[in-house]
């Protein structure tokens, strides 16, 4: 038995909050300047770099740091573990707004924006293509997430004080109900695919992608990847929660997961890359690639790093602080792979060379304040954190 949800509540116009959305607009802004004057004009794209920071970031790693839902999934209701369920819903909210600002980052990429609508078409598919899978999912599972979320809402409307907004969000919750298993099921099949993919796509740059990230096992290097920083994503979230909203910290069910979950799925990404490596004859290059050896070490420090912290969690409750430098660890190490990958280590040949221009890193941080707007804005509102009603919430000057 758990606590029931409940919106935390409190002032929707605090200062950060309006920054944000001040950072937002202006992000939208560009956006839209960015529609009118094309990709060229807009970003340092070019025909040997055909994705940018939209990709490497909003898409491949924001979709990373948003699979905290999808990794509460596998362990509630795959491995049966219905205590941690109050985490739940605080991760699906987060992977909702991930995967929706990640099929936003896919828009803006586009460069014939104008022919989306071919996509939910079967009869314009290219077959060939696993950037047409990833689409399909991405854009699938967004739409999953937030019908996830529903109950949440749902439970919302049921308190108001509008006679036909209660009869109507009971005739929906009682159908809705009996299709949610359905659509959790649908929500475990998605990720994997499509996370998976993303690690595929690099398949085919054999010659352009650095030896010590190429190799046949990405796909499932990037989906035992994503696992591991959804856990380190709900112990962020959880860490995050608590301070800013001045919330009772969930330390010994963070404690719990963490130590349960993370050290075995990252460890195994550990021994994966460099049982490869050693098979590969590329063991070498770790201390012969320059800077790229130098990004390579990282990521693998990072990890191993945020293992090792973790590790004392399998036989007592680590504090708050310690849960939370892993995780900063765990998702610093995962994000650098990701960016390494899809920019770093890929090298398209002589005279082509990319950085971002100033729109896309704005655009890009408007795109993360959207994130961090919307999801203060709905737990204050929605029941998506559980024991809100029984905990006393103080609102610190200046807190959102």
């Amino acid at each position: 038995m758990h606590d029931r949800p409940a919106p935390v509540g409190g002032p929707l116009t605090t200062r950060p909050l309006v920054i944000l959305a001040l950072m937002v607009a202006f992000g939208v802004c560009l956006m839209l300047w960015r529609f009118l004057v094309g990709l060229g004009a807009a970003t340092g794209m070019n025909d040997g770099y055909p994705w940018g920071l939209w990709i490497a970031y909003d898409v491949v790693t924001g979709t990373a740091l948003a699979c905290g839902g999808y990794a509460m999934a596998l362990m509630v209701y795959v491995l049966n573990k219905g205590r941690y369920h109050a985490l739940v819903r605080p991760a699906v909210l987060t992977s909702a707004l991930g995967y929706s600002l990640a099929a936003l980052g896919v828009v803006l990429d586009l460069g014939r924006p104008w022919n989306m609508w071919k996509i939910p078409l079967p009869w314009k598919w290219n077959l060939n293509s696993v950037l047409l899978e990833v689409a399909l999912c991405i854009g699938t599972y967004f739409m999953v997430l937030w019908i996830e979320l529903a109950p949440a809402f749902l439970e919302k409307f049921q308190e108001s004080e509008t006679q036909w907004v209660r009869d109507l969000s009971r005739t929906i919750q009682r159908p809705f109900d009996k299709v949610l298993p359905w659509l959790l099921a649908l929500g475990l099949l998605l990720p994997t695919m499509h996370q998976s993919s993303l690690g595929a796509l690099l398949l085919v740059a054999r010659t352009k992608l650095h030896p010590l990230w190429h190799t046949g096992l990405l796909p499932l290097l990037y989906l035992v990847s994503v696992i591991g920083m959804g856990y380190a994503v709900v112990v962020f979230e959880g860490a995050i929660t608590a301070l800013v909203l001045r919330r009772p910290p969930e330390t010994k069910m963070l404690s719990r997961v963490a130590g349960m979950a993370i050290p075995p799925i990252i460890g195994a990404w550990v021994v994966i890359r460099l049982v490869d490596l050693a098979i590969a004859g590329r063991l070498g290059l770790l201390f012969s690639s320059g800077m790229l050896s130098v990004f390579f070490w990282a990521e693998m420090l990072l990890a191993v790093g945020g293992v090792l912290l973790l590790l004392p969690a399998r036989k007592r409750v680590l504090s708050m602080s310690t849960l939370f430098r892993a995780a900063v660890l765990l998702l610093i190490s995962g994000s650098l792979y990701r960016i390494d990958t899809f920019l770093v280590a890929f090298n398209p040949g002589p005279g082509w060379a990319y950085f971002p221009k100033v729109p896309e890193m704005l655009i890009t941080v408007g795109i993360i304040s959207l994130e961090i707007l919307g999801y203060a804005v709905i737990v204050k509102v929605f029941p998506i954190i559980t024991g809100a009603a029984s905990a006393p919430v103080t609102h610190a000057k200046g807190a959102a």
